[in-house]
């Protein structure tokens, strides 16, 4: 590693990591510009930057999880209530309207409630896709925008943090009743001459959709945090998150 720190100004950048403070002096380190703010004993290291970005990812998966991951964190919330998918839904809307959507207005509130459940199981994962984050992707965050770490975590880890937490979704909806719900309303339309029936595999369809909400509300809640720490002093709780982003 090579560096390269000297005297004479550096032009003036724009760190969003950094709040509003100027840029005034920097360091080179290995072709990456590191910030000197005034007040500060020196450049904010590489270490630093990284450190950084994952304490804000953890504050914000913390904030999520004490957010939504409680009754009626999903199912109160008109901004991630979980729909029913597809055809079910549909189906909700037409029966509603004769005021026969009892059965699949709970499927809706058992999908919700399979989320809220499942996701404060799910902080381990989150956790150590936070803590696989490498420097240099830490620095490459560190001049992107408003919710970069968020949409780094995001494109990086959707897809296995989908397979890791599809079964903890399958096992929270079994255990509020999801699945024996649908289990039932799949043997009354079959009985009802000319009603719509459910594939073979509705109970995979119904896991995988609470997957892809649940997820996108975990994501929608800690870029909530990023930005939060990013505008408001008041939320930069540890020593760490104030050097980076104060």
């Amino acid at each position: 590693m090579t560096k390269n720190c000297s005297s004479p100004p550096v032009p003036r950048r724009s760190f969003l990591m950094l709040g509003a403070a100027g840029v005034l002096a920097g360091c080179v380190t290995d072709g990456v510009m590191l910030p000197t703010v005034p007040g500060r004993a020196g450049p904010l290291s590489e270490a630093d930057a990284a450190a950084g970005i994952r304490a804000a990812l953890n504050n914000g998966v913390g904030s999520a999880i004490s957010t939504i991951g409680v009754r009626d964190g999903f199912l109160r919330n008109p901004q991630i209530r979980i729909p029913l998918p597809g055809f079910l839904q549909d189906m909700q809307s037409s029966l509603s309207r004769l005021g026969l959507s009892g059965p699949l207005d709970r499927l809706e509130t058992q999908l919700n409630r399979g989320a809220e459940t499942a996701v404060p199981r799910a902080r381990s994962i989150f956790v150590n896709a936070i803590s696989s984050m490498s420097i240099n992707d830490a620095i490459g965050v560190v001049r992107g925008g408003e919710n970069a770490a968020t949409t780094y975590l995001k494109n990086r880890t959707f897809s296995p943090l989908t397979n890791l937490f599809t079964p903890i979704m399958s096992n929270a909806l079994q255990e509020t009743g999801a699945i024996r719900t649908l289990d039932s309303l799949t043997a009354s339309l079959k009985s009802i001459p000319l009603a719509p029936q459910l594939g073979a595999d509705a109970k995979t369809d119904l896991v995988r959709h609470g997957v892809q909400y649940g997820l996108d509300g975990m994501f929608l809640y800690i870029a909530r945090e990023e930005a939060a720490i990013r505008a408001n002093p008041a939320k930069r709780t540890s020593e760490i998150l104030r050097r980076v982003f104060g």
